[in-house]
């Protein structure tokens, strides 16, 4: 407690703990201070109503070919048809205002950041590898195997190889203060970082890649997708409004908790009725370098398509 001594003697206040920065808050730190300093965003908040989505998965889930089929996974499948509906979403921005510059380039694959909880409580975001090409269950199956594997990987060793990597495609585009103050960084204002040495270094790097996580699986993907209702099931819910756009990404998506309020049913005669419904909050963030609100109607015009047509999903398999 020697720095939150040294805290209290300075402003007087009455500290409860205090700690420098590790590893991976420095990395979430400087990732989103970049964004809010680069990108001009701006969000939507788009809340469907789930009601028969949610139902014909719980029916579905009874059936054995659906077992352990996770509500996130389903979610993380749903955005992926989205994607590909409308790959403008889907993609990376390279501008460079001081020369004018501009370039937005699409992907066919849709490799999804998405952050998982981690057994200490804190969170790492993982790259959910060509969502594109698996079904249901392949990508159900490829989460629960991060899953295993994050439970032998060192994380400081591999959020280091990320940020090296990072820090040399910096340098080879001459960002010679940005690199600087890394290198200075490590030296004069390190926290704590588990970095391994010797025999035990050694051992963790025989380990074969299919046991444990490396660079690949945490570096960024073409879009983040945050599921905050695998976070938080309450009475009541928050859905994100405004999330941070990581470069160069061009979107961030956030999927709030479901909510239960009256909503507008329209029966087969014509006739409307008021009726309790269950919506879900899907919180959506574009970079306005690259988007405009029109470029985003095909991806909600698709998720539309989902909802509205849930039977949809018993194909997914």
């Amino acid at each position: 407690m020697k720095e939150a001594k040294e805290y209290q003697g300075k402003q007087g206040f009455e500290v409860l703990s205090a700690e420098r920065f590790g590893l991976q808050r420095k990395i979430v730190a400087n990732m989103t201070t970049e964004s809010w300093d680069n990108v001009p965003h701006s969000s939507g908040l788009y809340e469907p109503d789930a009601t028969d989505f949610l139902a014909v998965y719980r029916r579905l889930r009874q059936q054995p070919a659906w077992k352990g089929i996770s509500l996130n996974t389903l979610m993380l499948y749903v955005v992926t048809q989205g994607l590909i509906a409308c790959p403008a979403l889907n993609a990376h921005i390279d501008f460079r205002r001081g020369l004018v510059y501009g370039k937005i380039e699409q992907y066919a694959d849709v490799n999804i950041s998405m952050p998982m909880g981690l057994p200490n409580g804190t969170m790492m975001t993982i790259n959910v590898h060509n969502c594109e090409r698996k079904t249901l269950r392949q990508l159900q199956d490829y989460v629960e195997d991060v899953r295993r594997r994050m439970a032998n990987t060192n994380l400081d060793d591999a959020l280091f190889e990320v940020a090296f990597a990072d820090t040399m495609q910096k340098l080879k585009r001459l960002r010679l203060l940005k690199v600087a103050g890394r290198l200075l960084g490590t030296k004069v204002a390190a926290g704590p970082i588990n970095k391994l040495k010797g025999k035990e270094k050694k051992d963790y790097k025989a380990l074969p890649k299919t046991e444990r996580l490396t660079k690949e699986d945490i570096e960024q993907g073409t879009i983040v997708v945050s599921n905050l209702g695998s976070v938080y099931r309450g009475g009541s819910y928050l859905p994100p409004t405004l999330l941070e756009i990581i470069p160069p990404h061009v979107a961030a998506l956030a999927i709030s908790t479901t909510v239960e309020k009256p909503g507008v049913v329209t029966h087969p005669d014509g006739t409307k009725t008021i009726e309790p419904r269950v919506f879900l909050p899907i919180c959506l963030a574009m970079d306005h370098r690259a988007l405009d609100f029109g470029d985003v109607i095909p991806f909600v015009r698709r998720l539309d398509e989902i909802f509205q047509h849930p039977e949809e999903m018993e194909t997914w398999l």
